[in-house]
């Protein structure tokens, strides 16, 4: 008992499903480093390929690139910023509620901002392939290879995540 009358309490611990011992908060927190280190990950992509659509217009063969090609390569650098845009948004939420009490709220959201940024991002990564691969080799092989490229993406990003979590 404490000096003033309260009881001491414990932390109430968790029994979860995955063996871990820790309170509420710990588990808000863990889960809060996790997601900052994934998006560690996720931004540093974006980043340089948002950094690479950046200069394309400033190459000597830009110019001479068709509608199609013009409108890919706006449609993957708006997709690339939306990206980058949605994958910093948890950290700029973090700075502006630190200290708050609201972490439970920051990481659900953050979780579901950063889920939205790989869709952008998985939009992204196959119309930079479009992009390239039609200048390279014309549209239908550029078509062909970015869906290949985008069915990529899906299945491992998502499918085999989704069919394991499923499997438990």
């Amino acid at each position: 008992m404490q000096e003033d009358g309260r009881q001491d309490r414990a932390p109430e611990r968790s029994n979860a499903r995955d063996g871990r011992d820790e309170t509420p908060m710990e588990r808000w927190d863990r889960n809060l480093g996790e997601l900052l280190q994934e998006l560690r990950v996720a931004q540093t992509g974006v980043q340089i390929l948002f950094a690479f659509l950046l200069t394309l217009p400033f190459t000597n063969r830009f110019g001479e690139i068709g509608w199609l090609d013009r409108d890919a390569y706006l449609a993957t650098l708006m997709a690339s910023a939306t990206a980058s845009a949605l994958l910093i948004t948890p950290v700029s939420y973090h700075r502006l509620v630190f200290r708050s009490g609201l972490k439970p709220q920051l990481v659900r959201t953050a979780s579901v901002v950063a889920q939205a940024g790989l869709v952008f991002l998985l939009l992204a990564l196959a119309g930079a392939v479009f992009v390239v691969v039609d200048v390279v080799s014309g549209a239908r092989v550029a078509a062909a290879l970015a869906a290949v490229m985008a069915a990529l993406y899906i299945a491992l990003w998502y499918v085999v995540p989704l069919v394991h979590r499923s499997r438990r």
